[in-house]
């Protein structure tokens, strides 16, 4: 009985240490004391083999019922002294909502104008329903050139202009691609019509000055359907700039010109009233109906089906609109430029809020 005794007031002890305990930290250090390794009932379970058998049985039962009270015990104080410190923090640590935004480190870093164009443009032709398309910039001959119906001599196809490589195991000649018309033609071979996509990504061309580099974007378009025509086309880049260059109204015109993959084929001409050069004409890009020899080549009866395909330079687009004097400063990596011409990441394009507000 002298155990049992003993037992009760060590629990009724504990208890009120267990009450008593006003943090976190204090709950901690009670627990260590008593169920601890060296704690005060885990001293107890150590005697029970000192114990006459007749008593061990009885000693350890009681002994596990204290533990176990306590351990409840414990519990219950520590769910109430956490639910009492996160009140505390919900009074104490009140964000006024109504308050401007505090920039921290994240707005410091700027997006590059070609992310920021691309994904103005993505932007845009998502509301009229195009999709992504994407491709590999180490291209097959046979997707850059052949399947679009640019012949053999055909000057784009010379080492001069194009970046090759050694043939692969299959023999196959490969190329850093001229232009994401080889995402088309993957496009093509890959999914039935209807089709509508865009395909904007890095191209490589043996070419460098002001207005040139050797590795570029682009952004194509392609769509193929049973009823599509050039009045189609021509609407879809005039919306596409009127969205682009944020105006009511563009002035733009189509120029005869000729692709070995489009006809007819045209290059897009633009009023420069837009970027505020009224009476003249920019040059953004090349357009046409595509070619019923890239549709065979894709396994698309041409009887059946026609469509359009455009494309220009993002790098380009991104000039005009924010006015950037120098292609090769997009490349240089100098962090001022980048500072003073990048948009916040914050920001987040989109035709309700403006794109490049």
């Amino acid at each position: 009985m002298t155990n049992a005794v003993d037992l009760t007031a060590l629990e009724e002890e504990l208890k009120a240490d267990i009450s008593g305990a006003q943090s976190l930290h204090a709950l901690e250090d009670v627990r260590v004391a008593t169920l601890g390794k060296k704690g005060r009932v885990s001293a107890l379970m150590q005697t029970l083999g000192k114990l006459p058998p007749d008593e061990r049985k009885a000693f350890g039962q009681s002994v596990n019922g204290v533990k176990t009270r306590v351990s409840e015990a414990l519990d219950a104080r520590k769910a109430t002294l956490e639910a009492a410190a996160l009140e505390l923090r919900l009074a104490t640590e009140r964000a006024d909502v109504t308050l401007p935004v505090r920039l921290g480190p994240e707005a410091e870093g700027r997006i590059h104008p070609v992310s920021q164009a691309m994904e103005e443009l993505a932007e845009i032709f998502a509301d009229m329903g195009f999709s992504v398309a994407e491709g590999p910039d180490i291209e097959t001959d046979d997707n850059n050139f052949t399947k679009l119906n640019i012949p053999e001599e055909h000057p784009a196809r010379q080492d001069q202009d194009t970046f090759y490589f050694h043939p692969n195991s299959d023999g196959e000649r490969l190329v850093l691609r001229t232009h994401t018309s080889s995402v088309q033609i993957r496009t093509m071979l890959r999914q039935k019509p209807p089709i509508r996509i865009i395909a904007p990504g890095r191209v490589y061309r043996s070419d460098s000055d002001q207005t040139h580099t050797p590795m570029f974007h682009q952004i194509e378009a392609l769509v193929i359907d049973e009823e599509t025509h050039m009045g189609h086309l021509k609407w879809t880049l005039e919306e596409m700039f009127r969205a682009f260059f944020e105006v009511d109204e563009v002035t733009m015109r189509l120029r005869s010109s000729f692709f070995p993959f489009t006809e007819p084929s045209a290059e897009i001409d633009l009023a420069a009233d837009v970027i505020g050069k009224p009476g003249q004409w920019l040059e953004i890009g090349g357009c046409g109906m595509v070619h019923p020899n890239v549709l065979r080549n894709c396994g698309i009866d041409p009887e059946r089906y026609q469509g359009f395909a455009f494309g220009m330079g993002i790098d380009r687009m991104a000039m005009l609109k924010y006015g950037l004097p120098d292609l090769r400063d997009f490349f240089s990596g100098d962090m001022r430029w980048l500072k003073h011409y990048g948009f916040s990441v914050l920001d987040m394009p989109s035709l309700a809020g403006g794109l490049s507000s």
